[in-house]
């Protein structure tokens, strides 16, 4: 019930979910309207991610402090921009970064971004890791969109060379003294964005919302993300059932 209570709250045409789901409509992509008119274009394949922003506000449910009206946030792994849309609907006066480097789900952020086009919103076709230059991702060429696209080595997948910088570039590069929020979700590529930031940048984020994946190397794991992050002075929270999302905050601010 608290999905569909969120639904309502989210979505002001919440009725198209329902209609949707009984098979009323045949849209794709479907047009969601979000909080304070924001439009949220939603390709029928990636239903299911939407619903998970939208209705189990996957990443803002564990937020251990407000965010500011104004804030400044960062998108790492924004795919075709629901995390991006929600945070507006959120807080209009926002100025969010958003950073995707698939370009199928590129074109979808774009879309949506259009939309808004009132809305201080900035995107990049560029991933975010731990070097700046040029970097390989391995993801599923045959599909529509890809939610799993990674820059962990992956045989069994094509690969593409993209643009990436690191997340200190992307503070230069926007002149930002601050980060609000900083939410990643970006399949094992968390710990080479993180580990390889400077503390002088931690420095300036307030809180995070991080999707955790399990690497392959030895100190990619939860574990050692969570001893980095208690060092750099983050507090840290977790719900019991969902050991795959961590928050990190700033008490004293």
């Amino acid at each position: 019930m608290v999905r569909y209570w969120n639904l309502i709250r989210n979505i002001s045409n919440w009725h198209l979910h329902f209609m949707n789901k009984l098979g009323l409509v045949k849209d794709d992509p479907l047009l969601f309207i979000a909080k304070n008119n924001i439009k949220v274009e939603v390709p029928q394949r990636l239903h299911h991610e939407f619903k998970e922003i939208f209705m189990e506000n996957a990443y803002s449910i564990g937020l251990r402090k407000k965010v500011k009206k104004n804030a400044t946030i960062i998108d790492i792994g924004a795919n075709v921009g629901f995390f991006t849309m929600f945070v507006v609907s959120k807080y209009p006066n926002a100025t969010v970064y958003s950073y995707e480097p698939i370009y199928s789900n590129f074109e979808t952020l774009i879309r949506n971004k259009e939309l808004n086009n009132t809305k201080k919103i900035t995107c990049f076709n560029e991933a975010v890791c731990g070097h700046n230059g040029m970097i390989k991702i391995y993801f599923d060429d045959t599909d529509s969109f890809t939610t799993s696209a990674t820059i962990v080595n992956n045989d069994n997948l094509p690969a593409i060379e993209i643009s990436c910088l690191t997340l200190a570039e992307v503070f230069k590069r926007n002149n930002l003294n601050k980060c609000d929020l900083l939410k990643l979700d970006c399949e094992g590529a968390e710990y080479d964005i993180l580990f390889n930031t400077p503390k002088d940048i931690f420095d300036k984020i307030d809180q995070m919302a991080i999707e955790v994946h399990s690497g392959k190397k030895e100190k990619e794991n939860l574990y050692f993300l969570k001893e980095f992050l208690l060092k750099l002075n983050f507090e840290l929270f977790q719900f019991a059932d969902k050991p795959h999302m961590l928050w990190a905050y700033r008490a004293n601010k």
